[in-house]
């Protein structure tokens, strides 16, 4: 099994690579809050054909050693030791949710290290609830199956709100707590125009937990980026149209050397 040495234990990956010759940059996903890098698997194997794919789980998360974090920076150190453990000089980074934040945070403190970003469900500020997290205290499993009922568009089926359920109760709930207080306390609205990179930001059309609008933002304030606006999908749009999301990141890496800014995607 692959692992990292890195602060705080071992880190845990899934990669594939293509068979012939692979296209630089390589691409690194990370996951949201709970989560770990089966969220990212059908991309990465989409990916993979041609480029170097690496899914990512951070410390706390899927098999990872470490108790997780409550900065986004801390993980953001993490993921860049992560880079700098695997020879990877720059890359492509898809952050979904709070792998978004880190992602943007990666973004703005070593811009030289990342060639582009990828922004799925996420935004520049992520305010979490005050009884989502009182309700970790008192209800742990009752909040998690909340929170994942919100995690697909409406109407969708009982057995995968289920499925993100269970794979959310798979997370110690003191990490789930520790990434919900590094989401809520994350807030770049004021910095995050400083990216210069080229950036697809990816959302659910029906997204309920980071509507639209903080896509828009996040279009609107980033000069050469892409927005995709995926139809009936909410915020774990990845596996609910997993094919959609794969074809769109894969067409956009291998333009991103485009120049000037780049229209809505419809």
């Amino acid at each position: 099994m692959p692992y990292l040495q890195a602060e705080g234990g071992r880190i845990y990956f899934v990669e594939q690579r293509p068979v012939r010759t692979s296209i630089p940059p390589p691409v690194i996903f990370i996951h949201g809050a709970g989560a770990s890098h089966q969220v990212w698997i059908e991309q990465v194997r989409t990916l993979g054909r041609e480029r170097r794919s690496i899914a990512v789980d951070l410390p706390g998360h899927g098999r990872s050693e470490g108790s997780g974090a409550h900065r986004i920076e801390t993980y953001r150190d993490i993921v860049v030791q992560f880079m700098a453990g695997l020879g990877l000089d720059r890359t492509v980074l898809v952050g979904h949710s709070m792998g978004g934040a880190i992602a943007q945070s990666v973004a703005l403190a070593h811009t030289e290290k990342i060639a582009a970003l990828v922004l799925v469900g996420t935004g520049a500020r992520l305010r979490v609830q005050p009884q989502i997290l009182a309700g970790l205290e008192s209800d742990p499993r009752r909040t998690i199956e909340l929170i994942a009922a919100w995690g697909r568009a409406p109407g969708a089926p009982a057995e995968f709100l289920r499925q993100d359920a269970d794979a959310l109760l798979r997370t110690p709930v003191s990490v789930i707590e520790g990434d919900l207080r590094a989401c809520d306390a994350f807030d770049i609205m004021q910095q995050v125009n400083a990216i210069t990179l080229p950036t697809l930001v990816i959302c659910g059309a029906e997204d309920l937990m980071t509507p639209p609008k903080y896509a828009d933002y996040l279009h609107r304030q980033i000069a050469d980026s892409q927005l995709a606006l995926i139809p009936a999908a909410g915020h774990m749009v990845m596996l609910e149209k997993p094919e959609e999301v794969g074809e769109r990141i894969k067409a956009f890496i291998a333009n991103r050397t485009g120049r000037g800014r780049c229209p809505v995607m419809t």
